[in-house]
């Protein structure tokens, strides 16, 4: 199902997806740790990264694919996910279980959605 309308808040990163009957907001980074692509994905489900410390990142480009999908450029240099509109469907509606699942994962892998801040100072 294609959406009637797609809206990229840049501010807040958050991709709009309009519906006939139904809105639902996607983060860039729920968007990002979902990303389709074999990097992400792997070619089997054993072969699937965990992605983390991806909490800021941002959308930097959004290109439609012909009729069947849209693929995203994030703020870390993530390009290589097309997002079927099957997809992109089925992220908006398994949101709740889907990020309850990643959450669990990361805290029992010891991971955080927050990058590492590393700060270099000159010291007297």
């Amino acid at each position: 199902m294609i959406p009637k309308k797609i809206i990229i808040h840049k501010k807040s990163a958050i991709l709009e997806l309009i519906y006939s009957k139904d809105v639902y907001n996607l983060s860039a980074e729920y968007l990002r740790v979902f990303s389709p692509s074999a990097e992400v994905q792997g070619h089997s489900p054993s072969q699937a990264v965990l992605e983390y410390g991806k909490k800021l990142v941002q959308f930097s480009n959004l290109e439609r694919q012909g009729n069947y999908a849209i693929k995203f450029t994030f703020s870390d240099g993530h390009d290589s996910g097309i997002y079927s509109w099957d997809y992109l469907r089925e992220l908006a509606i398994n949101y709740e279980k889907n990020w309850r699942a990643y959450e669990e994962q990361l805290q029992s892998q010891g991971k955080r959605r927050e990058s590492i801040l590393i700060e270099v100072k000159n010291s007297t």
